[in-house]
């Protein structure tokens, strides 16, 4: 039910904030876990004009004043987090009818086949709900090219899948290792191409290999 009071938990576990992810990491990570790695395990980026684009867009977003229309106040780039996802960040607008949130996340370009926005989004409620005690059924992905918005119902499904992703995300900076390449499609794409080198890394001989053609030799 919309506006329903949630139980707080007792407890967040052993997590405090600094064991909090990024909840761009969540994104990343399920569009390829390789480039969330390369992001936020190893602190690596390039930009380039995709990604300036959307960077500018978020700034833009996000240090944009509180507004207040037609009974909706709007709280642009605001601090987030949740214990029990591990989780931390930033949402780009939430928009409170009455002390009901709604989280409104922006992307520059259009809505893709995969659920990695969605996720993001997702994530953000959930912080909202833990911080403010609400349920948060819903929210909205406001993509550039089309200009207009994407509703998204926030079901037991897209919570499960964002669960799992926070999860993997948690065990890989506990691994502090950096997944192999898998080339596909969206590598041409992906800004860290160049880093990544997908194409190369894969086709790289083992060693079992290397070794076979020089005895053969």
């Amino acid at each position: 039910m919309s506006g329903a009071v949630l139980e707080t938990q007792s407890t967040t576990g052993d997590r405090d904030e600094d064991s909090l992810v990024p909840i761009s990491a969540l994104q990343h990570q399920l569009f390829c876990p390789r480039q969330c790695a390369l992001i936020h395990v190893e602190q690596q980026w390039l930009e380039d004009g995709a990604t300036a684009e959307g960077r500018i867009l978020h700034e833009r977003v996000d240090t944009g004043r509180p507004d207040r229309r037609r009974g909706v106040r709007t709280v642009r780039g605001m601090a987030i987090r949740s214990f029990a996802l591990g989780v931390t960040g930033k949402a780009d607008a939430v928009e409170f009818q009455g002390v009901q949130p709604y989280p409104v996340e922006y992307k520059r370009g259009r809505p893709k086949p995969h659920r990695a926005d969605e996720v993001q989004l997702c994530a953000q409620a959930l912080c909202l709900e833990e911080m403010f005690g609400i349920a948060v059924p819903e929210g909205a992905l406001f993509y550039g090219e089309r200009r207009r918005r994407t509703e998204i119902a926030l079901d037991a499904e897209l919570r499960a899948l964002t669960a799992a992703v926070a999860a993997d995300v948690h065990a890989m900076f506990a691994a502090g290792r950096t997944p192999p390449p898998v080339p596909m499609p969206g590598c041409a794409r992906c800004s860290l191409e160049p880093l990544c080198r997908p194409k190369a890394i894969a086709a790289r001989p083992s060693v079992e290999r290397w070794l076979a053609r020089q005895l053969a030799d």
